[in-house]
């Protein structure tokens, strides 16, 4: 345990660094907040248009929501930089697991989730006049943390796909971000879809931690919020267990064929 906690802190403080280089705290408040902010805003402004105060609430508390797991899924992209700079070989021939390594080298974008999608949801609220009960709004910061969480383990899966074809990897974060948009309870409720779709549902990192944030914000009690906070745990795990199995498959198949190049 103490050498994954060693791995996983190196690991991390890398990821920190090039975080720097990406954003200094002028380009992340103009050129990323902001953006964001007006997002949720545009959404909440349909409900305003529609002359339902709670159908902009609604929109509001699932698009905010949806941010932290869009953010968290950067990890993606971050994960095949690693092959571009022809570190992936030595990661492989290192004595520990590579997803310890990739686990810890994207955390940093977990921070920038919980910043982007509380942000904007307290921002939000603030400007649509979102009823935040006190103290049951402080729920709402573990819960975000859970779906930004749950959503990092299907990004470190999708990374471990996508290091085989790196040209795809903003592709398939959209299209899965995106999926969770249309069927994750976002905008439209999960129950509006076939029961094909519903399923799909299930089984993404979004769909069971939004309705406990809906459910909090609505004064729900434990035994209608403790359902969806487990099943969003345990999607996370799931997805994790994926990850696993896809780095530990990268790896003896790269080390059988030499399919995993120094650039």
């Amino acid at each position: 345990m103490r050498h994954v906690l060693h791995v996983l802190r190196y690991a991390a403080l890398t990821g920190y660094y090039d975080y720097r280089t990406i954003y200094t705290w002028r380009t992340w408040l103009l050129g990323w907040y902001v953006r964001v902010v007006s997002q949720v805003v545009f959404f909440a402004l349909i409900g305003e248009l529609l002359g339902s105060r709670a159908r902009t609430h609604e929109l509001l508390v699932g698009m905010a929501t949806l941010l932290a797991a869009v953010t968290s899924f950067i990890a993606v992209a971050s994960t095949a930089w690693e092959r571009w700079s022809g570190t992936l070989p030595l990661l492989v021939a290192s004595p520990s697991s590579p997803v310890i390594v990739f686990a810890g080298r994207s955390v940093t974008f977990l921070g920038d989730a919980m910043l982007t999608s509380l942000g904007s949801f307290f921002a939000a609220a603030a400007i649509f006049g979102l009823p935040l009960p006190w103290p049951r709004v402080l729920l709402i910061v573990p819960l975000m943390l859970l779906v930004a969480v749950s959503s990092y383990m299907l990004a470190l899966f999708l990374g471990g796909l996508v290091l085989r074809a790196m040209s795809t990897r903003n592709v398939v974060s959209n299209l899965t971000t995106g999926t969770m948009m249309a069927i994750g309870g976002v905008a439209v409720p999960v129950s509006y879809y076939p029961e094909p779709v519903r399923w799909l549902a299930q089984v993404l990192p979004l769909t069971h931690g939004l309705q406990a944030i809906r459910d909090t914000l609505a004064g729900g009690g434990s035994a209608m919020i403790l359902p969806n906070v487990a099943l969003e745990a345990l999607v996370g795990l799931g997805w994790l267990a994926a990850a696993l199995l896809t780095f530990d498959h990268l790896a003896e198949s790269g080390r059988r064929d030499g399919s995993i190049e120094f650039a």
